[in-house]
């Protein structure tokens, strides 16, 4: 019997895993054997999820267990020990050694890697970086991450903070940021902030404003609306631009739900990109492939 790679994905609000088997990963139309997502239970923290990913596990192995174990965690990983560091979003995750309790619960040898790491790779590996060796990876979403692949493999950085290119600012003057820095590309970009700007200009409940509504008010031709879309767009834009300019990537990747708004968001960030960089940093600025299963598809290589 052909053994079985289980993976989870450990998001701020749901969480994700899914059975392959080994054979099938190197096909060109490999499919899971198995795929579950599930919103994280209200007041969750670390054990509940913790819990219902390891029984959500058992449910897609069906009493198998699994050859390896991947994991993508929403937050800071140390990679070498498998610890996480915190989650910005559920409480109780500081320190917390998952590699070695998903390693324990399967009885099976487990890598972990924070998500944006985990969908670099996966991008680059199953998705829309295949055949290129130098990758950026960047997810526009509730906020703004980002992964490198450098000559095909994964570059973490001296303490696996690589790729936070949503906390690189591109606006010293802009508005303040969670992190405590004015104009980062994250404040500028991120689907959350962009609808809060646009509910504080135009006087409505901030509750009442998301992401999605500012991009379809945007394409109705909403002014403030518009004005908050593009100006997030050339922030990410800057940033891209900067992050090409040092270290040279033959393509940047782009995903997350941001990414869906409309073909002026991609024309405003590829031109920032380009008018940023040095004429002779030559990149191109491409949709991800593999939507909300890039981190699955990611702990699949990771786990290999």
């Amino acid at each position: 019997m052909t053994g079985l790679i289980l993976v989870c994905d450990f998001g701020g609000t749901k969480l994700s895993a899914a059975v392959i088997e080994e054979a099938a990963v190197n096909e060109p139309d490999a499919a899971w054997r198995g795929h579950l997502r599930r919103l994280s239970p209200p007041g969750a923290s670390a054990q509940t999820d913790i819990e219902m990913m390891i029984g959500m596990g058992w449910e897609l192995l069906g009493g198998e267990r699994p050859s390896h174990i991947g994991i993508s965690f929403g937050g800071p990983v140390d990679y070498q020990s498998g610890v996480v560091r915190l989650s910005h979003h559920v409480p109780g995750w500081e320190n917390v050694p998952i590699q070695q309790l998903f390693a324990d619960a399967f009885h099976a040898p487990t890598w972990v890697d924070n998500d944006a790491n985990v969908a670099a790779l996966g991008e680059w590996r199953f998705g829309a970086g295949r055949g290129v060796a130098d990758l950026l990876y960047v997810t526009v979403s509730t906020g703004v991450g980002g992964g490198w692949i450098l000559d095909g493999r994964p570059y973490r950085g001296a303490t696996g903070m690589a790729g936070e290119i949503g906390h690189t600012v591109v606006d010293p003057n802009g508005p303040l940021c969670l992190c405590g820095k004015q104009g980062c590309v994250e404040r500028l970009a991120s689907g959350p902030y962009m609808a809060h700007d646009v509910a504080l200009a135009r006087g409505l409940p901030p509750e009442e404003v998301t992401g999605q509504l500012v991009a379809e008010w945007a394409a109705a031709g909403e002014a403030t609306a518009v004005a908050i879309l593009e100006r997030g767009a050339r922030g990410l834009g800057v940033g891209l631009g900067n992050a090409a300019n040092l270290l040279n990537p033959s393509r940047i990747v782009l995903g997350g739900g941001v990414t869906k708004s409309g073909e002026r968001w991609w024309q405003w960030v590829r031109e920032a990109a380009q008018l940023t960089a040095l004429p002779e940093v030559k990149f191109d600025v491409v949709p991800a492939q593999l939507s909300d299963d890039a981190p699955l598809w990611g702990a699949v290589a990771l786990a290999e």
